[in-house]
């Protein structure tokens, strides 16, 4: 309608209409400014108020919060970790699972999943998450209670190191200040490595590092994106939520952090699609074990144990030993491939146990057999042995089996035609004409891999052994194993094992021999002996193992040979008792290896593996008394030594004495100098040595020479004999010539031994039953321990140079004649080169000897403790 149509009336109503709503909004507007004004001063004011209260707050706690920068000092609880000298790990020891790392360890993926799960805003904000914080405000006042969540990543940091995790507003506001601290202080790097070091991972896992490991047995650097979003789901339910305890679960938080990696953009749809669909792992694994060396790992816990107490398993203590990783896998398969052959030769024990599957069962996959049956094939196999279950015996009398991952194979008849019923120790039955004298399906047994690449049936051994090598030059124990399976047994064989090493005693006696006048040519009776000794309590009557008497023969023979009666011989009525034990005592032997009658030559006495090694190093080394010794290095948590070994080294320069003779500088003729012209024409003449150079040897912590270098080098001599035409012989089969040893068998066969050594390493190897009963008949050192010590030395010596000590200043070769160990005349038939002492050839001839070579009838030869040579009262 046109304004001009409308009448008078209409538009005064319209124009009253309009002023009143003129004043009506006026008064409105006045009232909104009004309201903004109040609700912006009521802000105000309690934003204020709110920025007074926290300032308040902060200065009221403050006093309270510990520094910022005590994080630090707080030491973190990290096992001790112990290592072979050429950086293996070899053990953790510690109720918790750690492994530091430093930021730049840790793969950007790892840091992505944590920041993605537990605080996006990580890198930008300055330790305290507002919103969470007004969150848990609301929650306080609608509720009355404090709620969790909201913290931040540095907050949860702060929280583990200083505060309990008690849901109260003073702890929050404790947790908030003291995280606004930590930030102050410390990068954001530094704040997320000593996060991800710090929290608990279930599983006794600390830190992401050894989750890593424990979950997954991976070094922190190869783990996936998956695996990382595994471990930064666990965090907030770490014993619950982990992949272990409930997978299910733990692949759901999985896909929750890979969801928000993939909203933050730190992986892209094709990355994120890949890790949801990788299998969630939900096994548990130990500490990432680099060298098996048990037996070792325990006498170095022991070790620090008394060291430092407790806090040798929680200050991140690092152990450095004398161990070769080498040497160790060596002695490690030698003596369980030794015990195995052992256990074979005395017959098949049998099965485990027979499970009792229909054949149905069988053939289908494992995971639907019984859970029962599941669990005894996934039992642990000592010793390196696997489970099987037979599956099937074939008509070829090969045997079906079924191994612990499910894998299906077969045993063919030469890996068990060995197997021999058992019956005793002593005694096994007829040799299986058929699979089926041996298994039947079902059967729950265990195999071994062969070197053909095949299965062969094995059984854990009774048996047990010990291998143990040293450096002959300072003692160090380069391998170590104690017993066949340190998870079987922790009694360490070669070190607390004291046994009656036998034979392999005699080269002590031998040694004390040529000390006291004999020589390797000097000839002894090989008839019986009789001793009536009030030591011995009983008519002794010792006996020769072969129960044969070969009359006159020369000591060299005797001990190539392991002549009982003529070691008895020279021990009673050439060196005495008395200097025996003298002489030998200065090799490091206890008085339990010593017995004071004349057993000792027989090696009556007890001693351990590494007692007996240590005693071979000083003929090895050429004459000096080293003492063994495993813990070469002691590191704190921060990579500070705190110990390092100083042990007996062998160094001849250090003990030499002033020769008169050579030129000294100072002597020399006018013109010349007394630095590189002079040592340069005097340069055979002036080696450095402690007598002309005393300031360069004088830390040198300096072996002592036990035997004369004469003695050793005889005494080497005489010992490779044992190996060239002896009981030794076997080990011709290493083909080296710079071998020297001997074996050892003790009464009734309960110990065999053999002990070995080139100038670079000393090896003992025994075989012996912990009950102390008879090995078995036949079961001598050189078929029970010799073939364990030639296994670790194919090992140990490959690509080794050939090191055998050279002939020292003082040894004369003769040409003697073999019968009677006198000097050969000129063109003597029976005439052989011998080895001795300067100023110690004989000068006999044949007619010199009647006595000796017509009493050689084989009739006993009695005698008592008053006609002993020696001091007769230590008989």
């Amino acid at each position: 309608m046109p304004l001009d149509a409308i009448d008078a009336e209409t538009r005064i109503d319209m124009q009253q209409t309009s002023k009143s709503q003129r004043k009506t909004g006026r008064r409105g507007h006045r009232r909104l400014w009004r309201a903004l004004i109040l609700t912006a001063g009521l802000g105000g004011a309690i934003t204020v108020g709110g920025i007074a209260g926290v300032i308040g707050a902060y200065y009221y706690v403050s006093p309270a919060l510990p520094a910022a920068e005590a994080i630090r000092e707080i030491p973190l609880e990290v096992p001790l970790r112990i290592f072979s000298r050429d950086g293996y790990l070899i053990s953790e020891v510690g109720e918790r699972k750690r492994i530091p790392v430093t930021y730049e360890d840790v793969p950007a993926h790892v840091v992505a999943a944590f920041v993605a799960a537990e605080d996006r805003r990580f890198f930008v904000h300055h330790g305290i998450d507002y919103r969470g914080v007004m969150r848990a405000v609301v929650q306080l006042v609608l509720t009355g209670e404090i709620s969790g969540g909201g913290s931040t990543l540095t907050q949860q940091l702060a929280r583990s190191y200083f505060l309990s995790l008690e849901q109260s507003f003073a702890r929050k506001m404790r947790e908030a200040f003291l995280a606004y601290r930590i930030e102050q202080e410390f990068s954001k790097e530094q704040i997320m490595t000593f996060f991800l070091n710090k929290m608990f991972f279930g599983q006794r896992a600390y830190g992401v590092a050894a989750a890593s490991q424990v979950y997954f047995n991976k070094n922190l650097r190869d783990i996936s994106i998956a695996e990382a979003a595994t471990l930064a789901g666990v965090l907030p339910a770490p014993s619950r939520k982990n992949p272990v305890t409930d997978p299910v679960e733990a692949t759901v938080r999985r896909g929750y952090v890979l969801g928000r990696m993939l909203e933050l953009d730190y992986i892209d749809t094709r990355e994120y699609e890949a890790a949801m669909a990788e299998p969630m792992v939900s096994s548990l694994y130990g500490a990432a074990i680099e060298l098996n060396a048990d037996y070792v790992a325990e006498m170095v816990r022991r070790d620090m144990l008394n060291r430092f107490g407790s806090d040798a398993y929680t200050a991140g203590y690092q152990v450095v030993t004398t161990l070769d990783s080498r040497l160790q896998r060596a002695a490690n398969y030698a003596l369980r491939n030794g015990l195995l052959g052992y256990t074979r030769r005395r017959g098949y024990g049998g099965r485990l146990t027979n499970l009792a599957l229909t054949a149905e069962t069988i053939a289908s996959p494992l995971n639907d057999w019984p859970i029962d049956a599941q669990d005894l094939m996934r039992q642990s196999a000592p010793g390196g042995l696997s489970v099987a279950v037979v599956s099937a015996v074939n008509p070829d009398n090969s045997v079906g089996i079924v191994l612990a991952d499910g894998t299906r194979d077969l045993l063919p008849w030469a890996g068990l035609s060995w197997a021999k019923p058992f019956i005793d120790r002593q005694t096994t039955g007829e040799p299986p004409q058929s699979a089926t004298d041996v298994l039947a399906v079902g059967d729950l047994i265990h195999i071994m891999p062969t070197t053909a690449g095949t299965w062969a049936l094995a059984e854990v051994p009774e048996v047990q052994g010990a291998i143990v090598s040293v450096d002959p030059m300072d003692g160090a124990i380069s391998s170590l194993a104690g017993g066949f399976d340190f998870a079987l047994s922790k009694f360490n064989r070669a070190v607390q094992a004291y046994r009656q090493p036998g034979s392999a005693f005699k080269p002590f006696i031998y040694s004390a021999a040529l000390e006291y006048g004999s020589t390797a040519a000097t000839v002894i009776l090989d008839t019986p002996v009789v001793i009536s000794s009030s030591e011995l309590e009983a008519v002794w009557r010792p006996t020769e193992y072969s129960g044969r008497f070969y009359g006159p023969t020369r000591v060299r023979e005797a001990l190539v040979r392991s002549m009982n009666l003529v070691s008895v011989r020279l021990l009673l009525f050439e060196t005495g008792i008395g200097n025996a034990l003298r002489h030998i005592a200065k090799f490091g032997f206890s008085d339990a290896a010593l017995p004071r009658n004349g057993s000792l030559a027989l090696g009556a006495g007890s001693l351990s593996p590494l007692d007996l090694v240590q005693g071979y190093a000083v003929f090895a080394n050429g004459g000096y008394g080293v003492k063994p010794y495993v813990v070469d290095a002691i590191y704190d948590a921060t990579g500070e030594l705190q110990y390092r070994a100083n042990p007996l080294i062998v160094c001849p320069q250090c003990l030499a004495l002033p020769d008169p003779d050579a030129p000294q500088p100072g002597e020399v003729e006018t013109g010349a100098t007394e630095s590189l012209e002079f040592l340069s024409d005097n340069a055979l003449e002036c080696r450095a040595n402690a007598s002309t150079d005393p300031d360069l040897f004088a830390e040198v912590n300096a072996a002592p020479m036990v035997i004369s270098e004469q003695n050793a080098f005889l005494m080497q001599d005489m010992m490779r004999d044992v190996i060239r035409r002896g009981t030794g012989r076997r080990a011709l089969a290493l083909g080296r010539r710079d071998l020297s040893g001997k074996t050892g068998t003790s009464n009734d066969f309960r110990d065999a031994w053999f002990a070995g050594f080139n100038s670079d390493l000393a090896a003992v190897a025994w075989v012996g039953y912990d009950d102390d009963l008879p090995l078995g008949p036949g079961e001598e050192g050189s078929r029970t321990a010799l073939p364990l010590w030639i296994d670790f030395m194919r090992i140990a010596l490959r690509n080794v140079p050939e090191n055998q000590m050279p002939m020292p200043a003082g040894i004369v070769s003769v040409r003697i004649d073999s019968t009677t160990g006198c000097p050969a005349r000129a063109g003597q038939q029976n005439a052989i080169f011998e080895m001795f002492r300067e100023g110690h050839v004989p000068t006999c001839t044949a007619a010199d000897l009647p006595d000796i070579f017509n009493d050689a009838s084989g009739t006993d030869s009695t005698t008592s403790d008053e006609e002993v040579k020696g001091d007769e009262s230590l008989f």
